[in-house]
């Protein structure tokens, strides 16, 4: 199940007792899911959701607390539509539920953030509206460099709204309108998590967190194999200009070079992808891999002089733009 459902249908499902929250709840999804619309001169009162079960529990929630039966309308996919709709509606008595929820002010104007009951109420109604409107238009995508827990706004009023109740949660949230839709985002890995567990998405937390461990252990395994790749092919850029400088010091000395220098020269041009410490080991005693490094570089130094002094190029110069990469 993807994240955004496995939560919205754990908040479907989440116990409410308080009657202040259940109400901040109601006013929350009204206010993110749809509005307030006039019909025939009357005003009538509706939410449009994607999920059957925040369908159920919000009209479960206005028969109980408000004493309204709304109808329930399924809206099948087609179009734009990706999956089915549905829509909460209440006709009968719709000014009355406005006015309970606070969708309308006492003049009668419609509400443009959240009603002032649920921004003045205390932390419990914080979480509530957050949780409301998580289920009317909440998303939360899987973790990873783009993870985020989002909210699409009615609004620039309502998103700031829900930016302070956020904010009264103790939990940074940003409003941001993208081409001409305000939206409200968490970002932040733990903040997620924090606001998961004020909403009462328990088993989501727990399922978010795995999944966002296990990809930063991936990611973390990727960036230490791509590390040790890259050193693999420094090491083996550089064993490769080693053996072209050495082969070249060789060709300049010819008879003149050391006994002591010729053999290390030569376990070099052999073994071309061992190591210095490697090359120590295979020596005739062994050696360490300063005792091999040194050599080497005293008879590349003792080939680059003798190639100044007769005017010829020097062991650099048998060098290519790849082998002196990275």
């Amino acid at each position: 199940m993807a994240m955004t459902a496995k939560v919205k249908d754990e908040l479907s499902r989440h116990v409410v007792t308080k009657p202040c929250c259940r109400k901040a709840e109601v006013a929350a999804m009204l206010r993110f899911a749809g509005g307030l619309h006039i019909i025939g001169g009357r005003i009538v009162v509706e939410a449009e959701l994607d999920t059957a079960s925040a369908a159920r529990r919000l009209r479960r929630e206005l028969a109980e607390v408000y004493g309204h039966t709304p109808e329930v309308l399924v809206l099948a996919a087609g179009g734009l539509r990706k999956g089915s709709r549905y829509v909460v509606r209440v006709v009968q008595d719709g000014e009355a539920l406005a006015r309970q929820t606070g969708l309308i002010d006492s003049r009668g104007r419609p509400v443009r953030g959240l009603p002032a009951k649920v921004v003045s109420g205390s932390v419990c109604d914080a979480e509530a509206a957050w949780r409301g409107a998580f289920l009317a238009h909440g998303s939360l995508t899987e973790p990873g460099r783009s993870s985020a827990l989002e909210v699409t706004c009615p609004g620039p009023e309502a998103a700031l709204a829900l930016v302070g109740a956020a904010r009264r949660l103790g939990i940074q949230s940003k409003a941001r309108e993208v081409r001409g839709v305000d939206r409200v985002v968490i970002r932040d890995g733990d903040a997620i998590g924090a606001m998961l567990t004020r909403l009462g998405a328990h088993d989501a937390v727990l399922a978010w967190e795995e999944r966002r461990i296990r990809r930063e252990v991936r990611a973390t395994a990727n960036r230490l194999a791509n590390f040790d790749d890259a050193n693999l092919r420094r090491s083996a850029r550089a064993a490769v200009a080693a053996g072209a400088r050495v082969e070249r010091a060789l060709e300049i000395l010819g008879e003149e070079v050391p006994e002591h220098l010729r053999e290390a020269g030569e376990l070099r041009l052999t073994h071309k992808q061992a190591s210095l410490e490697e090359l120590g080991q295979l020596a005739v005693p062994p050696m360490t891999k300063d005792a091999v490094a040194g050599r080497i570089r005293r008879l590349l130094a003792m080939a680059d002089k003798k190639a100044q002094d007769d005017g010829i190029p020097d062991t650099e110069a048998v060098l290519t733009p790849e082998m002196l990469e990275g």
